[in-house]
């Protein structure tokens, strides 16, 4: 293998584990907010034991400490815009999207709404140069990934999709997942952009955190206020697990967009999240459950979608035009002057 391909792959197989998480993220969050019959009471308690545990280890480790100093000199200087340290707001109305249409729009339905409007805004977020990566070209080829990761994602879920009420009257709750996913790529790009001007993903996660922490107690307080509490907390231990996983998400999405890119690293966490899925299906799955064929293929296919966008293809690879022979030389003559 080239040894400048070694760094992407990592990369690539970090997103991928990091994506891995966030089904049984999902499935930890899920029965407690069964639980408490309160889903904004469950979101507010992993945000917090999430806050409480990236608190503890910034205040633990030299680099944590030395990390969260400049947190203050950065915004003072404004070395990126302030309003990138509401990123967790971001993360706190993704939570919103799930806890009021995930219940209307099913599992499936969902996923496929929010994973178009991440796959897309990936693609934006990379041209317009917000993360920490700098801008990157809107390519035939990282397109065509794009398209396929969507198709992959339609179809692995396309099993439970039947049980669906009329889509065309879920039009408007679908667009909230949409909204949440486009603006998941903004929230990449913000925190990997801090990370950079911190010195450490460890601030940024702290400080996405406090954001979201801080908006969803107020989002449960006027719940609370309005319609009462939900039941009291539970005893078993994994169900506080949510939160340090939202801390290994957060932290490492943050440290992978500057090498990756907001879009590779939201297929790659993508292509994890589908294939966490299918694991949890086959291992503990859920009443109900039946892994079907499509699921299986289409996790497969969403796999190819990650390659055919991460691939260093050539340039020009999908245009019918070949590059004149003069041209060619020309590239090839600057390609080797570049490397003198």
């Amino acid at each position: 293998m080239p040894r400048s391909s070694r760094p992407l792959l990592t990369g690539l197989l970090l997103a991928v584990a990091t994506g891995l998480v966030i089904p049984l993220q999902g499935r930890i969050n899920g029965a407690l907010g069964a639980t408490l019959d309160d889903g904004i009471a469950a979101a507010v308690v992993s945000f917090t034991t999430g806050l409480v545990l990236i608190a503890a280890i910034g205040l633990t480790l030299p680099k944590g400490r030395a990390a969260l100093r400049r947190i203050l000199p950065a915004l003072k200087e404004r070395s990126f815009p302030r309003f990138y340290v509401l990123a967790g707001g971001i993360g706190a109305l993704f939570v919103f999207a799930q806890s009021f249409t995930v219940g209307l729009l099913g599992v499936a339905l969902f996923t496929v709404a929010a994973v178009t409007g991440q796959t897309l805004s990936g693609l934006l977020v990379d041209r317009l140069g917000i993360g920490p990566g700098g801008k990157r070209s809107i390519t035939g080829v990282r397109i065509l990934g794009s398209v396929l990761t969507i198709a992959a994602v339609v179809w692995a879920v396309s099993p439970r999709l039947g049980a669906a009420a009329d889509v065309g009257s879920l039009l408007l709750p679908i667009l909230l997942p949409v909204v949440a996913g486009c603006l998941m790529s903004f929230q990449q790009a913000m925190n990997g952009t801090a990370t950079v001007h911190y010195g450490s993903p460890i601030a940024a996660t702290l400080v996405n955190f406090v954001a979201g922490t801080v908006i969803l107690w107020i989002a449960w307080l006027i719940k609370v206020l309005l319609l009462g509490p939900g039941h009291a907390l539970p005893a078993e231990w994994w169900y506080y697990l949510g939160g340090p996983m939202g801390c290994v998400f957060i932290g490492l999405a943050a440290l992978l967009v500057r090498s990756l890119g907001v879009l590779v690293t939201g297929l790659g966490m993508i292509a994890g999240q589908l294939l966490g899925s299918l694991g949890l299906d086959l291992v503990l799955p859920a009443p109900g459950t039946v892994v079907a064929l499509p699921t299986i293929l289409g996790t497969l296919l969403t796999l190819f979608a990650i390659i055919v966008a991460t691939l260093p293809w050539p340039k020009g690879a999908l245009s019918s035009r070949r590059p004149a022979k003069g041209q060619s030389g020309q590239s090839g003559g600057r390609t080797a002057a570049k490397g003198r």
